[in-house]
């Protein structure tokens, strides 16, 4: 049959019509298998969230894992121990090796006996139960409080300071594990909350009321009950943030000063001297991300995605091994360039810290010197009191576990300061010998 001109466009839209069909069919097939296996994932959330009935004093993660699994799987990965980054990671060394000066510079204190690079939260408990700064030099048991989450409930049976001033080794064999999910979680409700008493003294003094927090807020509030500088006051030993005046260095100097607080007496300088604790919420507060709202969950903990539900990332770790999650959710570059920009703050801080060690060395050696010359402590108390606040402050930033990363500006003024001031202390024992010596002091 010959085909007039007008049956070729209707064959043309028969043809049109029935791929138009069978492509929106497809369609319809995906997303209803979509909206399948959403629901399928719904289900099986809600499923978990009601398996089994979590007791309020319940510790172990395996038995929240029950109704949480995706969070548990994240956790449990902090087990891992062979994560490396350039200044941190997971890879257990000592620092006393790599960075000798440590040695001296806290002579006659147990940090110079042992001190490690930490692991994840996993082994928070084992790792100090392990160190040889219990093992060897007695500690009470507020050196408890943050590493292990037994804490909480012998603190509600012991008392807060009989908890606190009761030697750790006593304690130790009731311990049973390091980090849980209720150390920031309410078993009933899954709230973020506040289980360490120490934290909360401090927040009250700053004038704070913690229970009115913000949940971003929350989500930096649960990190700082732990990850923040510390000492223990009094006989009691009452664990206590030096917080009262301020949360930067000079701020946490002039609290200690008037509070005439120390740690022990340098073996070689014989000055009085403070170990500065990770102070990683004091630093984080003055850096940008803090004054722009991230919380440390967000870079630490980010939101990731399984199928078709977000969790936050409970695999606590460093950003520089996470940067598509942990960075780029609010930078837009390209992951090598933020990776370069970590880089340069960590490495620059570091030779910071290089420079600092060696002038804290010299002052070290130039009061030394002094003493062997016969000055007095009278002579000798200026130079002294220059190395203790020499010492806080390149301990503030070498302590702390960002390397400079938390707020960078801060860092390096703080690490200036703390230069400048061990070479004032170096150049006061030396101008202190030559009058003993009866020379000029040398300026170099």
């Amino acid at each position: 049959m010959t085909q007039t001109p007008e049956s070729k466009p209707q064959k043309r839209n028969l043809g049109w019509l029935i791929a138009a069909f069978v492509i929106g069919a497809g369609l319809m097939a995906a997303v209803g298998a979509l909206l399948i296996n959403i629901q399928s994932r719904k289900a099986e959330a809600a499923v978990n969230t009601h398996l089994v009935e979590i007791a309020d004093d319940e510790l172990d993660p395996a038995v929240w894992g029950q109704n949480f699994p995706r969070k548990y799987d994240t956790f449990i990965k902090t087990k891992d121990d062979t994560i490396s980054t350039p200044f941190g990671g997971s890879v257990k060394y000592s620092k006393l090796e790599r960075y000798p000066a440590m040695v001296r510079i806290w002579a006659g204190y147990a940090f110079s006996i042992d001190h490690n690079e930490e692991r994840g939260h996993y082994y928070m408990q084992t790792d100090q139960q392990n160190t040889q700064r219990v093992l060897v030099k007695e500690q009470p048991g507020a050196c408890i409080n943050c590493h292990s989450a037994n804490a909480p409930g012998m603190i509600a049976d012991m008392g807060w300071e009989e908890f606190n001033h009761t030697p750790y080794n006593d304690l130790v064999g009731q311990l049973e594990m390091g980090s849980s999910c209720a150390d920031c979680h309410d078993p009933q409700t899954m709230d973020l909350r506040i289980t360490r008493p120490a934290f909360i003294n401090a927040m009250t003094e700053r004038g704070i009321d913690v229970t009115q927090a913000t949940r971003q807020e929350m989500r930096t509030y649960v990190c700082a009950q732990c990850h923040v500088e510390y000492y223990f006051a009094g006989d009691n030993k009452v664990l206590t943030f030096p917080w009262e005046k301020g949360l930067n260095i000079d701020d946490i100097d002039a609290y200690y000063t008037e509070e005439g607080f120390s740690d022990w007496t340098h073996k070689e300088s014989n000055a009085s001297m403070i170990k500065i604790q990770h102070p990683e919420f004091e630093l984080w507060s003055s850096g940008l991300h803090a004054q722009s709202g991230v919380a440390c969950a967000d870079c630490h903990m980010p939101y990731i995605r399984d199928g078709a539900v977000k969790v936050s990332d409970h695999w606590l770790r460093s950003p520089l091994v996470n940067v598509n999650n942990a960075c780029q959710t609010c930078h837009k570059q390209e992951e090598a360039q933020l990776v370069e920009r970590i880089n340069t703050i960590q490495e620059r801080t570091a030779s910071l810290l290089r420079l600092n060690e060696a002038a804290l060395l010299d002052a070290i050696d130039a009061i030394v010197a002094a003493q062997n010359a016969g000055a007095t402590d009278e002579e000798l108390a200026q130079a002294r009191e220059l190395h203790r606040r020499a010492s806080l402050r390149w301990d503030f930033i070498s302590s702390e576990n960002s390397t400079g990363f938390h707020s960078p500006q801060e860092a390096a003024r703080v690490l200036a300061n703390g230069i400048d001031l061990a070479r004032q202390a170096q150049l006061e024992a030396q101008r202190v010998t030559a009058e003993h010596n009866g020379t000029v002091a040398s300026t170099k």
